[in-house]
């Protein structure tokens, strides 16, 4: 599993949320300015972040967004989730019935094992931790 740009550049963004204090609605040039991340690519991002309700977007005079519930209760799989998609290290975990040799794949368990153990330690750190680091 590779993460794509723009799965670096929507982390790098709602961090930069997390990290602002509580009820602040930032600008998306502002936090584009801060990441390094094209305010028109980091737009398109955080609109597909309002959607499923990580971050809350305003329209108009004071407009912007910030996060939509608080920062320990966003997980990064749910970030990654949210621009890449299920963690899936081989595309025959993609759904119910669709490798034909499940059955005998002597790989598959490692695999199934592998997108779990991956799922768990993104699962196990928070917007809320990553807005904590200090480097």
């Amino acid at each position: 599993m590779e993460l794509t740009r723009k799965g670096e550049y929507a982390i790098r963004g709602i961090v930069y949320l997390a990290k602002q204090p509580v009820g602040k609605v930032v600008l998306v040039s502002d936090v584009a300015d801060a990441t390094g991340v094209s305010q028109t690519f980091l737009a398109k991002i955080f609109q597909s972040f309002a959607k499923l309700g990580l971050v809350n977007s305003f329209r108009g005079t004071g407009g912007g967004f910030l996060l939509g519930r608080p920062a320990a209760k966003i997980t990064l799989r749910q970030v990654v989730e949210a621009v890449e998609g299920p963690i899936m290290p081989n595309r025959c975990l993609s759904g119910e019935g669709m490798c034909t040799r499940e059955a005998e794949c002597m790989v598959h368990p490692i695999w199934r094992k592998i997108q779990g153990e991956v799922s768990s330690i993104l699962d196990s750190v928070t917007l809320e931790d990553l807005a904590k680091e200090k480097k």
